[in-house]
Formats: C-alpha cells, structure tokens, sequence
C-alpha cells in the first residue's frame, strides 16, 4: 500500500476529492447534510489511514469503507429519498431496514474517532500518535467493540508511526499542514456533532 502524495508547497488535503470544509450543511433545515459530498469526504479522509502506514490500520480502513458502501447503496436505491443524510435515515426506517441507518451510525463513530485522535495530536505537541489514537479509541469505538474487534483495533493504535515521520507525509511546511488540518477537523467535529445529535432522536432509532 503506497502513501499518497502531495502537491509541491501543498498538503495531502488538497488531494482530497472532497473535503468535510465543503459539504454542505442547511442550518435552515435541520442542519441537513447533503449526502453525495459527505460520502465524498469520508472516502477522502480513509486516504489518511495509508499515511498511517501500517497494514494494521487496513481494518480500520475497511470498516470505515464497508459503512460507506451501505450508505452510497440505500442512496442510489432511493435518490429522491437521500438526498441528505437525515432524510435518507427517515426514509430508509419507514421501509422497516435499517442497513444504511447502522452504517452511519458506525461511520459517524470511525469519524468521531479519526478527529479526535488527530486533533489531540495537533494540540499535544509532545503526544506521539499512537497515544492519541489510543485516547479516542477509549472514548469513542471501544465501548461498541466486541472482545474480537477490539484487539485488531489496539493493534493498530500501537502501530501508529513517530509524528516526526507522519507530518512530514502531509505537507513539506507543518505550519501550513497543522494549519489546514485544524480547519478540516473543525469541520469534520461539527458535523459528527450534527450526525450524533440527530442519532440521538427518536426518528432516527430502529
């Protein structure tokens, strides 16, 4: 598995097809989250898993992955019905399934966890990465994981490679790379924010 690159005096956010900056958000409807840039911005953000290196982190890549895929499914079965993440949760409930439903349910989770990881990274200059993964993992997927996964998920978080290898896989200027992945996380929080509130309601529970 090779890791992706960069563009000259650019980061690996610019090769993102799709960043979580720019999908959209309706704050006059509920916070509606277009579906098509979300899942756009999820695959992108799995790229970041091959910059981890490890082939301990294919699972976690292949989880995020799977989940995507039952989502894009559901979306393409039912466009006119998914056209944001919220409805096409109450659409799908409707029709007695919850297939897409759970899949973003465990996304929103694999989401929550990458954030948190590399967010407490940024601010903890001195946290190597496999602390931080380590952290979110505790805080975020490990109660959900049963005693079989959990174990493939701890071989990864101990498989993270030295920071002083992994930021300079992002960009050649790491105030440049901190920079944009501060502004990325911040988006990617607040939307894992609107996708776990929205978990939370009644309508949206099988």
């Amino acid at each position: 598995m090779s890791a992706p690159t960069f563009p000259p005096g650019g980061t690996l956010l610019d090769t993102f097809k799709k960043s979580f900056v720019d999908v959209p958000v309706d704050a006059n409807n509920d916070n509606a989250i277009s579906t098509t840039e979300f899942l756009e911005a999820a695959e992108s953000l799995t790229t970041m898993f091959d910059v981890l290196g490890s082939v301990a982190f294919s699972p976690v890549k292949s989880d995020m992955l799977g989940n995507v895929k039952k989502i894009r499914e559901r979306q393409l079965a039912a466009p006119a019905e998914s056209e944001t993440l919220q409805a096409l949760v109450i659409n799908e409930l409707k029709t007695k399934k919850h297939t897409a439903t759970e899949g973003l349910l465990w996304l929103t989770r694999g989401l929550e966890f990458t954030c948190l990881a590399l967010s407490q990274n940024i601010a903890q200059e001195a946290e190597e990465l496999s602390t931080s993964f380590r952290n979110a993992y505790g805080s975020t997927l490990k109660p959900h994981h049963g005693i079989l996964i959990k174990p493939v998920f701890s071989a990864a978080m101990s498989a993270c490679p030295y920071r002083k290898d992994f930021y300079p896989k992002l960009g050649d200027d790491h105030a440049n790379v901190a920079a944009e992945l501060k502004t990325y996380l911040a988006a990617l929080e607040k939307i894992v924010g609107i996708l776990k509130a929205f978990q939370d309601r009644k309508e949206a529970k099988w």
